[in-house]
């Protein structure tokens, strides 16, 4: 099996933005694509605009948490969705069914509170 990469809704209408601007026009799924990509990575969505580097950094302190690191996709979604409290995660945990007390988690959200503020 290959090795997936993830990346972030900035990076995703950074892309979309430059083949833009390279051919003159977008086609109308690409189009979509990048009117979700803005609206993603705005503040609109979840109070704080999506940054590439924090992202990245964010991503990589997270793979380095032993029961995350198996767990790429969530570790991305994390990244992505930068949740500011315990529920926020465990909602994200629930989707793989990672088991994680109350420590680790609290131990999750510092990280991220520490990359977007």
């Amino acid at each position: 099996m290959t090795e997936r990469e993830y990346t972030d809704y900035a990076s995703v209408r950074d892309a979309l933005l430059s083949a833009q601007e390279r051919r003159g026009f977008l086609s109308y799924e690409q189009k979509l694509a990048l009117q979700h990509a803005e609206w993603a990575a705005s503040d609109q969505r979840n109070g704080h605009k999506t940054d590439s580097k924090v992202y990245k950094t964010l991503y990589n302190n997270l793979m380095e948490i032993d029961k995350l690191e198996e767990h790429p996709d969530i570790c991305a979604k994390i990244a992505e969705m930068m949740p500011m409290s315990v529920e926020e995660v465990r909602s994200i945990l629930a989707s793989k069914r990672v088991p994680m007390d109350g420590d680790e988690i609290e131990f999750i959200v510092d990280t991220v509170r520490k990359q977007i503020l």
